[in-house]
């Protein structure tokens, strides 16, 4: 598979791994590289901006589908069939734009800082 069909199945896996974190079977450590997973991708702020050179779209290149098939991983096969299955067209207008998926991001970003100012201050 190519590049592109690879992002293009990236793109439907992402709502069907928002429907397995809703999902009863699924396992607890399922649901929680899921809720990593679609809070990363809805997140309106990425762990590295995109405009720092290369870094900034290596993040959505690599990290992206490395949580995404970790995640798929983790799901059971039934699960993950009836997510996917269930997923048809779910985001079809788009996907959702909720601010609040950006809260681990910026928590992430204010812990480096704050780790930073108090290995130079202290």
């Amino acid at each position: 598979m190519g590049l592109k069909g690879r992002a293009k199945r990236l793109k439907s896996d992402i709502p069907a791994i928002f429907i397995a974190l809703k999902d009863k079977d699924s396992p607890l450590i399922a649901k929680l590289f899921a809720g990593i997973t679609v809070g990363y991708a809805l997140s309106p702020i990425d762990l590295i901006p995109d405009f720092v050179p290369v870094l900034g779209y290596l993040d959505d290149v690599i990290l992206l589908p490395a949580l995404a098939a970790l995640t798929i991983r983790c799901i059971p096969k039934d699960v993950w069939e009836r997510s996917r299955e269930a997923s048809e067209g779910l985001w079809a207008d788009g996907k959702p734009k909720k601010w609040y998926y950006a809260i681990p991001i910026i928590a992430f970003w204010l812990i480096i800082i704050w780790l930073i100012v108090k290995a130079i201050c202290f």
